[in-house]
């Protein structure tokens, strides 16, 4: 199974932060595939609360996300659209 990627800067007005990352952990959760976010080369667990959190990511900061597995397609799909909509 390929992995599927894309670049997407964080639009949420207080970024992934607290609520906004617990939600977007959560959505994660909610698919079968494999789900990472790059920044700067390092790698988060898009399924972890504490990465997401610790990661600190401000509005405006680009991110590389991907996914593998047999749902990517439609977990970026719905992962972008959450971190795009301000």
């Amino acid at each position: 199974m390929r992995m599927l990627e894309r670049k997407v800067k964080i639009s949420i007005k207080e970024g992934l932060q607290s609520k906004p990352a617990a939600v977007f952990v959560e959505k994660a959760n909610t698919f079968n595939s494999h789900i990472t976010l790059i920044k700067n080369e390092k790698v988060i667990a898009a399924k972890s609360i504490m990465g997401v959190m610790a990661a600190a990511l401000a509005p405006g900061t680009e991110i590389i996300l991907t996914a593998e597995g047999n749902d990517a397609d439609k977990a970026l799909n719905s992962l972008e659209e959450f971190l795009s909509t301000p």
